[in-house]
């Protein structure tokens, strides 16, 4: 009995990691690589490039495209510390705000309302 019993209960336990590894890849495939479920699609940096200006301001910041012209006003500083990044690829920017010093916490939960896609690398 307590064999059928250590039996059942591995195979219950097993079951269940298959199952959240399965959905944690299919979650992961929606996130990184589905961008209409994140809100976007694939675009080019020459895409990116073309909306640099403080009313129409996209960058690219590791690998996702971000529309942050209706976040400009509201940013804590001044906005035209923002404008030389508009149009491009923002990455080193962001980590270090151009003064060797990261981005809060709460600046990285802001950023992904403002995701439009994922850059294409095409």
């Amino acid at each position: 009995m307590m064999r059928r019993l250590f039996i059942a209960s591995t195979m219950v336990f097993w079951l269940a990691v298959l199952g959240f590894w399965v959905g944690g890849q299919w979650l992961a495939a929606d996130i990184d690589g589905g961008a209409a479920v994140a809100g976007g699609r694939a675009r080019t940096l020459a895409e990116v490039a073309s909306h640099d200006m403080a009313d129409d301001c996209w960058m690219a910041i590791d690998g996702v495209v971000f529309d942050l012209s209706a976040y400009l006003p509201q940013h804590p500083s001044n906005p035209n510390v923002i404008l030389p990044w508009c149009g491009k690829e923002a990455t080193e920017a962001y980590r270090t705000k151009t003064k060797g010093r990261p981005h809060s916490a709460y600046a990285d939960q802001l950023l992904p309302q403002y995701r439009i896609g994922v850059v294409d690398a095409r």
